[in-house]
């Protein structure tokens, strides 16, 4: 009877807290598990997206890095850069005409891109987001060509524009002879050839965006706009058009960034110097041309800069005074 006494006096005065032997643990603090908590977070954090930010850092912050260094000296490609010129390369560019013309034709090309294949597409996803037969098939033959290879469509088109190819062949035969033209030289037809080929080919990654945005526009707000009287170019107009507004706009970015940049299709079609004669030159192909084939590597890093500074430039005001409506709502400040 003592014994058992003095063990429960014993269990008494131990202190609050302490655990005797077989006795559960403790449970650590609220303090201890929130810094535990945060600790594990920073570390999945670090293990999941470091990986892709050396990535990015080696394969896209270091280039542009090494252009703008690169582009203070007259480099011809090998050996180090010693002969430093300073910003000689950058005021040649911008004193060029011939930079400013394919400034001009870039610039062209995005204005006729959105212009072209934003109601093309828009038109074309709301006719297969109806049940009509065959809807899928015509969704892979509108897809097909933006996965082909820009090489592949670039040497087929080149091939069937030629003067003596397909295309003027198949208007002879059908009895238009008088609509035989040089589709890839003449200066007039150029740039529409051209504009026609990109459509054909991107068009089809514009009407997957409209599509997916069109799925996630509710059925109930058609349903009811048709009780109310509403016809359906009304309902097209009050509803799909303002609802799949953010996703025409991020399409809109991506059209931007994409014709600045554009330099395959034309670089395999037209090459550099058809393309400036025939007024479908860009500015990766002015790079191209001045910069590697001309063996000056310097002044071809400082037109890199320029053509990074310029899209950086033309996506800061996009967003800044065209998405902005759409990042208001998706930004939270103040969230603990």
């Amino acid at each position: 009877m003592s014994d058992t006494v003095g063990t429960d006096t014993d269990i008494e005065r131990r202190p609050r807290g302490t655990a005797g032997a077989g006795s559960p643990a403790t449970p650590a603090p609220p303090a201890a598990r929130r810094r535990r908590g945060r600790g594990r977070m920073r570390l999945e954090i670090a293990v999941l997206s470091g990986p892709p930010i050396i990535v990015f850092v080696g394969f896209v912050i270091f280039p542009v890095l090494l252009a703008a260094y690169y582009g203070f000296y007259k480099w011809q490609g090998y050996g180090p850069a010693t002969d430093w010129v300073g910003l000689d390369n950058y005021r040649l560019i911008l004193t060029d005409p011939a930079f400013q013309q394919v400034l001009w034709h870039s610039f062209l090309i995005l204005g006729l891109s959105l212009v072209i294949q934003g109601p093309l597409a828009i038109g074309l996803a709301i006719l297969l987001n109806q049940r009509i037969r065959g809807r899928s098939i015509i969704r892979v033959l509108i897809f097909v060509p933006y996965i082909i290879s820009e090489v592949i469509v670039g040497t087929g088109w080149s091939l069937m524009l030629q003067t003596t190819g397909a295309l003027n062949d198949l208007l002879k035969h059908v009895g238009l002879g008088s609509l035989q033209n040089d589709w890839l030289a003449n200066p007039k037809l150029a740039i529409w050839t051209l504009m026609a080929i990109i459509s054909w080919k991107y068009v089809g990654f514009a009407v997957i965006l409209m599509l997916a945005g069109l799925q996630s526009i509710p059925d109930e707000l058609f349903e009811a706009a048709q009780i109310d009287g509403a016809s359906y170019w009304q309902m097209q107009r009050r509803i799909t058009l303002p609802l799949l507004g953010p996703t025409i706009r991020i399409w809109g970015l991506l059209s931007i960034i994409g014709s600045l940049q554009l330099f395959d299709l034309v670089y395999i079609i037209w090459g550099q110097y058809v393309s400036g004669t025939a007024g479908t030159s860009t500015m990766a192909i002015y790079m191209v041309a001045q910069g590697r084939d001309a063996g000056q590597y310097g002044y071809g890093s400082a037109v890199a800069v320029v053509m990074f500074l310029i899209s950086f430039l033309v996506a800061l005001l996009y967003q800044r005074f065209v998405l902005r409506r759409d990042l208001r709502g998706a930004v939270t400040e103040g969230v603990n």
